[in-house]
């Protein structure tokens, strides 16, 4: 099986360095990143046996493209997996031509495999309560119990994304009422903190047997490290298993049903958009599940042209 060259290699670092110092993309982001390209480069030295530098990569064809894509199938792929590879090769594509004047068309030209977009499922407001108060059953520690219980809190009172929540230091503590929040690509936000969250974050905070300094995790581990999503999407699922919730139950969910509860309570959709940190207002549409009529029904209610004719 031949290498793949030194010079690709080179490219591939050397936009993966733009993506995290530019683009700000997570360390998570820039594995997935890695991953894709690093298949496409192999894919296309053992397809071509020609891939070694610029014009190498800058002679790519149609049907170098369509083998890849069929490759791929042929490992059982899924399509939403496929789009995300092609996506992947696309943005490298990009930046390659930019830097290098060659014409990135071919590739930015293939078509993405359909497939059917899967809505979250949030959780009923009951059942979202019901998920708060049942928490803290989960551990016979009162302060892991209290911690559990500040996060889940935390997650649906405010929209938080789990590693929004588990990023927070000391310094962020006791909470105000409002949060100000770095989230995917270097995006911030100000988020307003309901009370109960921040009563949450103060009862944990009074029975965290460790020092929780302003530069430290605010959220600690069983041993005093800085607690994992493992550790809070394990109980979440004892918890949905307790209450007989579906496996869709999870912590993310309740994110998802921050933004579709205040919609339903009248919320704006636009507004919305901004407390969950989203770039796209179609983000958000499908995030909280609402349909075009609903959708069209916020825009004539918000528009400002709509709103004076």
């Amino acid at each position: 099986m031949s290498a793949i060259s030194d010079a690709a290699l080179t490219y591939l670092a050397d936009w993966l360095d733009v993506k995290s110092a530019v683009d700000n993309a997570s360390p998570h982001t820039l594995q997935a990143y890695q991953r894709d390209v690093l298949g496409f480069l192999g894919f296309l030295t053992q397809h071509t046996a020609t891939v070694g530098g610029r014009d190498s990569l800058a002679a790519i064809t149609v049907h170098d493209m369509r083998a890849w894509m069929a490759h791929l199938r042929g490992q059982k792929i899924a399509p939403r997996s496929l789009a995300r590879k092609l996506s992947s090769v696309k943005s490298f594509y990009k930046w390659f031509a930019k830097r290098e004047g060659i014409d990135p068309t071919i590739v930015l030209s293939t078509k993405a495999p359909k497939f059917q977009n899967k809505l979250p499922r949030p959780l009923a407001e009951d059942a979202a309560m019901d998920v708060i108060d049942t928490i803290e059953l989960q551990s016979t520690t009162p302060w892991i119990a209290a911690r559990d219980t500040a996060v889940i809190t935390l997650l649906y009172a405010c929209g938080l994304r789990i590693s929004e929540a588990l990023s927070l230091t000391g310094k962020a503590a006791p909470l105000a009422k409002t949060l100000h929040i770095t989230g995917k690509g270097g995006k911030d936000r100000i988020v307003p903190v309901l009370q109960i969250a921040r009563d949450a974050v103060e009862d944990y905070r009074r029975l965290c047997p460790f020092d929780l300094g302003s530069g430290d995790p605010l959220f600690r581990g069983a041993r005093g490290g800085a607690l994992t999503p493992r550790a809070i999407q394990k109980v979440m699922q004892n918890t949905r298993m307790q209450l007989g919730l579906p496996a869709t139950a999870t912590p993310h969910a309740l994110r998802h049903s921050f933004a579709t509860h205040l919609l339903s309570a009248g919320g704006d959709l636009r507004s919305i958009q901004e407390l969950l940190g989203h770039a796209n207002l179609s983000t958000t549409q499908a995030y909280t599940g609402v349909d075009t009529a609903r959708l069209m029904e916020v825009y004539a209610q918000t528009h400002p042209k709509a709103v004076g004719s």
